[in-house]
């Protein structure tokens, strides 16, 4: 089989079949935000409106993998108007205050009529966990927690809110696209 070249960085650190099984039948990705879009740091005002870095490299790779026909959201335990707004910005779906991701995930999935089989995570903490467990293509970034480190996960080259998530849906995209 002739297969594109990956641009992604992501790729040459896994199997590179391994990945591409998996994620040429992945439909949905959900993404957390803190520490996977953001650099898990926050600016506290004194009013206590708070900030965070993102990267504008994500962008491009979401709309990626939104092209090859993957459904992206974000999907944050934290609830905050910052997250609201940086989807909004990107045009994606945000569901927030979720203390359970594993059932809102699921929930997700039945919208659609389908199931952790054809899913994808991004995730970077103990809070993921479960989810990363459940889907199909789990994705841990490069500075995540070290519970997360004995997951059978990919991860990126690119930490949290330095691209980590550009290089996972580029990763992604382009095992959809292969032909």
């Amino acid at each position: 089989m002739k297969t594109k070249a990956c641009s992604s960085s992501l790729l040459p650190l896994m199997q590179r079949e391994e990945f591409v099984k998996i994620a040429k039948n992945i439909k949905t990705l959900g993404i957390d935000f803190d520490g996977v879009m953001t650099d898990n740091r926050v600016y506290v005002f004194e009013d206590g409106r708070e900030a965070v870095v993102c990267s504008r490299l994500e962008g491009f790779g979401l709309r990626h993998a939104m092209e090859a026909g993957v459904y992206v959201f974000i999907l944050s335990t934290e609830k905050n108007p910052v997250v609201s707004a940086r989807a909004k910005k990107l045009n994606i779906d945000c569901y927030q205050g979720i203390a359970d991701k594993v059932d809102a995930y699921t929930k997700i999935l039945e919208k659609r009529n389908l199931d952790f089989n054809c899913a994808g995570f991004i995730g970077n903490d103990v809070n993921d966990r479960a989810v990363l467990q459940r889907v199909a293509l789990p994705i841990i970034v490069n500075d995540s927690h070290e519970v997360l480190n004995d997951l059978a996960a990919f991860k990126t080259l690119r930490r949290g809110g330095d691209g980590a998530v550009r290089e996972a849906c580029d990763a992604l995209a382009t095992a959809i696209e292969m032909k």
